[in-house]
């Protein structure tokens, strides 16, 4: 079984609390050009490409021309990464050996690294996958990535008792991993919150939500969950599984 996340916006470099091993990311000619289109890029042009602030342009222009490629500095993307998820996943608090567990379990889909390990060392960076940054590939990330992270799951599954995909990333990301050349089942898991005044409806809020990927991403760490029937126990945080709602490719776990 592999679990995917969403890589997180917010970073926080600081150093890990215990001495851990690290790795190198895998699509190292990837990086190299994918960095180097990046670069040329203006403070106008990561503006209007991210939507964002001309503050948060400048300091991304700054990470993009201190990157380089053929480094091997950088931090454990499990641990640099502090959006709403890794809140929920809380690597820093797991032990080396939940780690290494999780190395060969857990994926994170990335703009720039397009599939990370837990220790897969990575640099300061920003790059949505919706991105439509033109490459030689492509309009846009989607085009630039194709098949090559599809095929790489596929490969990561390979000799894993249950070689079910599970999403627990957001659309946007889980866009990148192109079905058409995917080999493996995918089971996507829902997080719904109940509607106070008791009318049965539930409704997806979006904070509650990603940080629920990162406890079940946790659940199945400290559980050593290697099936996924088994993640429909997961109950953390009040969530339960709702057989009546879901479906064999859509789990919903609601509270």
């Amino acid at each position: 079984m592999l679990i995917v996340l969403s890589p997180a916006k917010r970073l926080d470099f600081a150093e890990p609390p215990v001495d851990l091993p690290a790795t190198r990311h895998r699509f190292e000619e990837d990086v190299q050009s994918l960095s180097v289109t990046a670069r040329r890029q203006t403070q106008a042009d990561l503006r209007r490409l991210m939507g964002i602030s001309s503050d948060l342009a400048r300091l991304n222009q700054a990470r993009f021309k201190a990157f380089d490629a053929d480094s091997t500095d950088g931090l454990q993307a499990v641990l640099a990464f502090a959006g709403d998820v890794y809140q929920g996943l809380d690597a820093r608090s797991l032990s080396t050996v939940d780690l290494g567990w999780a190395q060969d379990r857990l994926r994170i889909l990335s703009g720039l690294y397009g599939l990370l390990r837990p220790l897969d060392r990575i640099q300061p960076y920003r790059l949505e996958m919706g991105t439509r940054l033109k490459t030689r590939r492509g309009a846009g990330l989607y085009d630039f990535w194709g098949d090559r992270i599809s095929k790489a799951l596929n490969a990561d599954a390979e000799g894993h008792a249950d070689p079910t995909l599970i999403n627990l990333a957001s659309q946007e990301y889980f866009g990148a991993v192109d079905a058409r050349a995917l080999t493996i089942p995918v089971v996507t898991c829902h997080f719904r919150e109940g509607v106070p005044d008791g009318g049965g409806e539930t409704r997806i809020v979006s904070f509650f939500a990603k940080k629920a990927r990162g406890a079940m991403a946790r659940f199945a760490v400290e559980n050593r969950v290697e099936r996924a029937a088994d993640l429909k126990g997961f109950d953390r945080d009040g969530y339960r599984f709702d057989p009546a709602t879901s479906t064999e490719s859509d789990w919903i776990f609601t509270r």
